[in-house]
């Protein structure tokens, strides 16, 4: 089962969970009062660069009659989109920028270039999301209504398909963001719900009608129109469906990063309505995952390689993730915590093999529900001491917190113990066995 008691598994006490609290708060305190004209610098930077990129990526299009050309184009209009849907429309749609006063970039007022409405994300992300993070039941982000990826999900055989759901949806992102907030899998038995999933049905059918007439029939009708070249018209068109494949496989890497690979915890409705803010501040440090960044690699990811901090702060400007990243680090370090991270590569890898793995039955997995990679919870510990009461303790020697991260250290070497004692079993049994099958 995932984690149903927070602090117990954390090995926090109340007290604990509150002092951490209050040191989180006071980041936030530090961060807003230090906004300023080098923030807005920024954003106002980011905005320029992705128009130049967008501007130069078509114009290479346009005149792509080399395949080189054609590819340079295309890249570089994958990558207008990127910064456009993680660096701007995410970030400025959670409102990081609303402080500015400035209706460019207010998070009421910006439309992405998706074919999901803003409003609807800004639902189903911004509140269902980051209020109910990683909670079954009431985050739609866990397996988005289409994947497994918590032995917590009850096994059906729809699931075989794990791997291909997933290559899709990876292909083909923005369409799924965008189906999101319809919940097709949803009963509507009154006739408001009914209404109400008719008119978003239509709100997503003109944003997906429009964004498909603009990449695929306008700006081709233009370039056609201008060199008088119907081929022209075709690359382009083809050109902009590789750019929109492009950025619909990062962001899909990116997200998987920080929300599916080993350590990143799920969570049961036991308790949510009574939630602290400290224990939803536990809960994003326990539920989200980094991935190793530095500046270029930040900023195309729109500094959701600081998926944690993100997850803490979601309403704080992106480009001031780095330094707030450092106080959480040295937060996990001081009350014992995880601070799970690792190469883009491997958390994505991490992420895939979570995904193929759970396609199967649970016969076929190894470890329980409770002890899982991919998921966990306060009975991990107990199993082994069903006396022991999880709460951390400070070393008399060291004068060290031990807690979370002590333990799931702690649980490892043992596993390694009992492991090589099973492997040298094995080994003396073979050896005892050998002799006489020579005779």
């Amino acid at each position: 089962m995932a984690i149903s008691d927070i602090p117990e598994y954390a090995h926090l006490t109340d007290a604990d969970v509150e002092a951490l609290a209050a040191e989180l708060d006071q980041i936030r305190a530090d961060i807003e009062s230090d906004r300023g004209e080098r923030d807005a610098r920024y954003i106002r930077n980011t905005i320029r660069l992705q128009r130049g990129l967008d501007l130069a990526g078509r114009v290479m299009i346009a005149g792509g009659r080399r395949r080189g050309l054609w590819w340079a184009g295309a890249t570089t209009l994958g990558a207008a989109k990127i910064i456009e849907n993680m660096e701007l429309g995410h970030n400025v749609m959670h409102g990081q920028w609303d402080w500015m006063n400035d209706p460019e970039v207010h998070s009421t007022t910006w439309e992405w270039d998706n074919t999901g409405p803003s409003a609807h994300w800004k639902h189903t992300h911004n509140y269902i999301h980051h209020k109910y993070t990683n909670v079954l039941g009431m985050d739609d982000d866990v397996g988005y209504g289409l994947l497994r990826v918590t032995r917590d999900q009850r096994w059906r055989p729809f699931y075989l398909g794990n791997l291909v759901y997933n290559t899709f949806l990876a292909m083909f992102f923005e369409y799924g963001v965008a189906a999101q907030h319809l919940e097709l899998g949803r009963k509507r038995k009154t006739p408001e719900q009914k209404a109400e999933f008719r008119a978003d049905l239509r709100d997503v059918g003109a944003k997906i009608g429009r964004q498909v007439g603009k990449d695929y029939a306008l700006y081709p009708a233009i370039v056609g129109a201008v060199t008088r070249s119907p081929e022209a018209a075709r690359k382009t068109a083809s050109a902009n469906l590789l750019a929109n494949i492009i950025r619909n496989l990062w962001t899909n890497a990116v997200i998987f990063c920080g929300h599916f690979p080993d350590g990143a915890e799920k969570f049961t409705k036991k308790d949510m309505d009574s939630e602290t803010q400290g224990e939803w501040y536990l809960r994003q440090m326990l539920g989200s995952a980094n991935f190793h960044s530095g500046p270029v690699l930040g900023f195309m990811s729109g500094n959701l390689s600081y998926q944690i901090e993100h997850h803490l702060f979601p309403d704080l400007p992106s480009n001031r993730l780095p330094e707030i990243s450092r106080r959480v680090q040295a937060l996990a370090e001081k009350y014992d915590l995880p601070y799970t991270t690792g190469s883009l590569p491997l958390q994505y890898l991490k992420a895939w093999r979570t995904i193929a793995k759970l396609s199967l039955p649970d016969r076929f997995l190894l470890a329980t529900a409770d002890d899982a990679p991919e998921t966990a919870s306060e009975l991990r510990f107990k199993a082994e001491d069903p006396s022991k009461r999880l709460v951390g303790t400070v070393d008399p020697v060291t004068g060290r917190r031990r807690g979370l991260r002590s333990a799931l250290v702690g649980l490892r070497r043992r596993r390694r113990a009992r492991k090589n004692v099973r492997a040298l079993a094995a080994s003396d049994a073979s050896g005892q066995r050998r002799p006489a099958a020579a005779a």
